[in-house]
């Protein structure tokens, strides 16, 4: 059983950074891929960024490739999220998520844990 907490969120103007962080338990943390994904207001939950067990392999949505990094501390058991020349269209909370096959999954059902969310709100 792994539980994920973020924190990190807030309100912020566009154009500025915010660097969202998820402590997890579990002795077998370092073995597993590890996701950010997001859900606005009437929207469905939408893929962010991804790390492999190593942090060997990312990816990225899109609409956040070279504004957003995933990075992880295995020896903290965190994973990270640095968010930067943020938007509006990025207003939404914030969910990370953790799967068993160490890999840099893109898709929602490929992960089995998830964390509460963090708030993200982004002011024009």
């Amino acid at each position: 059983q792994v539980q994920l907490v973020e924190s990190g969120g807030g309100l912020v103007q566009a154009g500025g950074s915010l660097r969202l962080s998820c402590a997890a338990s579990g002795r077998t943390f370092s073995s597993y891929g590890l996701g950010w994904f997001r859900q606005a207001p009437g929207k469905e939950r939408e893929f962010v960024a991804a790390i492999s067990w190593s942090g060997s392999k990312t990816d990225y949505a899109d609409s956040v490739k070279g504004r957003f990094t995933i990075s992880r501390e295995n020896a903290k058991n965190t994973v990270y999220l640095q968010m930067n020349s943020l938007k509006p269209d990025d207003t939404a909370v914030y969910y990370c998520a953790a799967q068993r096959y160490g890999v840099a999954g893109t898709r929602s059902y490929e992960y089995v844990y998830w964390g509460q969310g963090t708030q993200v709100t982004v002011s024009s």
